[in-house]
This record gives C-alpha cells, structure tokens and sequence, in this order.
C-alpha cells in the first residue's frame, strides 16, 4: 500500500522557531519581501533581480538546463498565480523561493511536482512523488529554492531563518496549511538547524547532478 497523503499532514502545536541570538545578530540590514505580478511596480527591479539571481544559481552553477533571456532564468510557472519570497539586503539578492498554489492552472500545465508526475517534464522523474500529487487549496508548492553562495558560512543560516520564516508567513496569509517542494537532499540538515519539522515525500533523485527529494512540511505551526 502507498503513502497516503494524509497520513503526512500533523496537526502541530504553534511554536516559534529557534533561531539562537548569535544567529540573529548577523542579519544587518536584511529585508524579506514577498513579491506578486499585483506589487512588483512598488519594489523597482527587485523581481528582476531574483530572476537574475535564479539565473547564477541554477544555470551558471548548477549548470540547469532551463530558459533564459537578458540575464534571467524562467519557466511556464513564473505567472501571476505565484508568488515570489525573496531575501535582500542593499539590493544584493540573498535569497528567494517561489510559491504556487497547488490547484493553478495556466495552459496545459498546473504545478511542477504535478506535471512532472504526468510525464510533462523532462527534467523531473515521474516517480517524484509516493502519492497522487494534491490538487488542494491548502497546499501550496515551493520551487526554485536557493541560497546566493556570495552569502558567507557565518550567515547562511540567519538568511535560510528569514526565507523559511518569510515563507510560512505568507503561505499562511494565503490560505496554506502546508507547503510541498523539492528541496536540496541534504534539507534534513539545515531545517534540524532552524528546529523546522519536514517528512519525505519521494524518493532522491538527480537534476544535473544535483541530488534532490520532494518534502511536505506544515507552516500552521509557525507563529509570528
């Protein structure tokens, strides 16, 4: 018998995530803003430059195999049903991540995880999920995850704190009770760090040589 997605959906207690105080005292001026095609006007060319940022993360780096033009990555699912988190200080592009909800549609093709399972996406194996990919209001799908490696070691965890804590905040104020996604496979690690609680939801596989796993993971638990 397969997974049941239900099964993977606790009902958490509302806490805080522990984030020690040296962690916190290395944010300077760091700024999380959630972006959509209806405020893009009031934040200059921010928007522009976390899809410039996507472009150094998971073309040149990565070496990803995904569309490109004037310096900037996007894809079928860059359209006014997402939004976008972004971590930014001065301009300089931290962090960011993309949120959809996971009953979009928009042409042929609904949310990543889901068309990757129907065979729509080359890049991503079918298999991705151990269940029937949820077409649910209260769960939204997270993609294009990635932290900036101009962040240095001493602050890469206070910027995954504020994209993770930006993240479950604006999910929530949309209506989520979990976020789904796929996620770098040493997620485990990182999110114990922030006191964030995950479950795999598929198996690990590669995307260019990056190994990488479907997680779920509730933000009705996070607290402002």
């Amino acid at each position: 018998m397969g997974v049941r997605l239900r099964d993977l959906l606790p009902d958490l207690p509302a806490v805080k995530p522990k984030i020690p105080e040296a962690v916190s005292a290395v944010m300077g001026h760091v700024k999380t803003t959630t972006l959509s095609f209806s405020n893009i006007h009031l934040y200059g060319d921010l928007f522009v430059s976390l899809l410039k940022a996507r472009k150094k993360t998971f073309i040149d780096q990565l070496r990803w195999s995904l569309p490109e033009a004037e310096g900037m990555e996007f894809d079928q699912y860059d359209t006014p049903l997402s939004r976008w988190i972004v971590v930014h200080e001065f301009g300089e592009i931290l962090a960011g991540i993309r949120l959809t909800p996971t009953t979009a549609r928009c042409g042929v093709y609904s949310y990543m995880l889901r068309d990757a399972q129907k065979g729509m996406l080359d890049s991503i194996p079918t298999d991705v999920l151990f269940f029937e990919a949820p077409v649910n209001p209260q769960i939204w799908e997270a993609s294009r995850l990635f932290v900036s490696s101009d962040v240095p070691a001493h602050r890469r965890l206070a910027v995954q704190a504020a994209l993770m804590g930006q993240l479950s905040q604006s999910a929530r104020s949309y209506g989520a009770t979990h976020v789904i996604g796929i996620v770098p496979a040493v997620w485990s690690r990182w999110l114990r760090r922030l006191d964030l609680s995950a479950v795999p939801v598929g198996p690990k596989f590669s995307i260019d040589e990056t190994v990488s796993q479907a997680a779920l993971f509730t933000v009705a638990k996070y607290v402002n």
